[in-house]
């Protein structure tokens, strides 16, 4: 074992009030040369600037993608290595289970098996993309690190341009907004798809989020390029009963202040008790005069009311999901949110899964045809036109996509009108075709 290198600029890392990864990798460098080196080089680049990995090609048999590799550009001036223990660092992207679950065994399981593999011990917990990240392996141990991590149920994940490793909240399993089953719609994508993540065919990366509800914790509308959300498009359910165990611990002050202020579409108010109700209003009773009404067709379902009084506000019953394409971070265009293509579908039975699966595909192939290289799904939508893309995977335009119509002069609606016209010409004939339905059953 060599002796750890000086890193005064990363020992300032742990001088602060909070923990630090420093402390971290010293920890295991206490039992692997491999991060030694790693401190070494790390704090080189502290000191210079300078990032000092390159890229290659690492892979195992039978996939195309998975493996971040990293070479270390740092050399002395016979070309050899600075720090050779670290020359070759790469990363393992591991696909998790849906919705994050595990045992304390299996953790400790994929914590021995990375090591005994020759792995260096780091572990991320997890990517952006949802991956667990088992950093720190040199060249002649990937394929065995992956056959043992293979062994304990574990596939490769994404990387390249190609599919991404998804992620999906905790969901139905654990929460109560829950709006579906999130694991179920993830692995049914995913495992649809799976040829598109281990063998990199696409203009970019492309990924896929599930989120049980418009919370969206695992940040689906701004990180991916088709985002599941779970929704709801009937009232909000109240319980009398929990809110009262609320009310014990606040005040109707609470109420105003927390709750009905902070409505952003002033949804909420506040009025006698007994009031008749109208059909779309949700009603809590907060004490003995007062009654805290909701009018459900002003709730854009920010999720404020329903997380500041959990249980006494939940979800409706009629529950799905709202779809949403284009989200990312910083590239060409900067950041940008996903743009909803289908205001609302059921996800209860298996023919929901397979639509939902089929939509997936589309919106994959027309990507993989039409976009340029290096360009993400919502770059294309940008320069082709949304209407051009909803017409190529076959989504008919739906005013319920939009909350209103653009004001600002700049941005062009052509055709929109039309389509809007055309939307409910069609909503007439479906109401036509219901009523002589009705008709010939009496």
């Amino acid at each position: 074992m060599n002796p750890l290198p000086d890193t005064p600029f990363l020992d300032e890392l742990e001088s602060g009030a909070w923990p630090s990864f420093v402390t971290g990798l010293k920890r295991l460098a206490a039992d692997n040369s491999m991060m030694g080196g790693l401190l070494g080089q790390l704090e080189t680049s502290y000191r210079t600037k300078v990032g000092y990995w390159k890229g290659g090609t690492v892979g195992v048999i039978g996939y195309g993608g998975g493996i971040i590799p990293r070479f270390t550009e740092l050399k002395d001036e016979n070309g050899k290595p600075l720090f050779p223990d670290a020359a070759e660092f790469h990363t393992l992207r591991v696909q998790p289970p849906a919705g994050m679950h595990y045992t304390s065994d299996l953790l400790r399981k994929l914590a021995d098996t990375w090591v005994e593999s020759g792995g260096s011990g780091l572990i991320a917990f997890h990517g952006q993309s949802g991956d667990i990240m088992f950093q720190g392996i040199k060249s002649e141990n990937v394929q065995k690190a992956f056959d043992n991590l293979n062994a304990l149920g574990f596939d490769m994940g994404g990387a390249g341009p190609a599919l991404r490793t998804s992620m999906s909240c905790v969901g139905a399993a654990r929460c109560e907004m829950s709006n579906y089953d999130e694991a179920r719609a993830l692995r049914t994508v995913i495992n649809n798809n799976i040829d598109d993540m281990h063998r990199p065919s696409l203009p970019y990366k492309f990924k896929f989020k599930f989120s049980g509800c418009p919370n969206d914790c695992v940040n689906a509308i701004q990180r991916s390029d088709m985002a599941t959300i779970g929704t709801w498009r009937d009232n909000i359910q109240t319980n009398e009963t929990v809110a009262k165990e609320w009310m014990d611990s606040h005040s109707i002050n609470d109420v105003v202040n927390m709750v009905v202020s902070l409505c952003p579409t002033k949804a909420i108010t506040l009025r006698d008790y007994g009031t008749p109700a109208k059909v779309h209003e949700s009603v809590l009773r907060i004490g003995l005069d007062s009654e805290m009404v909701i009018d459900n067709h002003n709730c854009v379902r920010c999720m404020h009311c329903l997380n500041v009084m959990p249980g006494a506000l939940l979800p409706g019953k009629d529950k799905g999901v709202t779809v949403l394409i284009g989200g990312k971070g910083v590239l060409k265009i900067g950041a940008t949110m996903g743009t909803v293509i289908i205001p609302f579908m059921k996800l209860e039975s298996d023919a929901d899964f397979e639509k939902l699966n089929d939509l997936a595909r589309g919106v994959l192939d027309f990507f993989a045809e039409n976009a340029l290289e290096h360009e993400r799904t919502g770059e294309m939508i940008e320069r082709i036109g949304l209407v051009n893309f909803l017409e190529g995977i076959g989504v008919e335009i739906d005013p319920n996509m939009i909350i209103h119509p653009r004001t600002n002069p700049y941005i062009r609606t052509d055709d929109w009108d039309e389509e809007a016209a055309k939307w409910f010409a069609r909503k007439a004939a479906e109401a036509e075709r219901s009523g002589n339905d009705l008709k010939q059953a009496a």
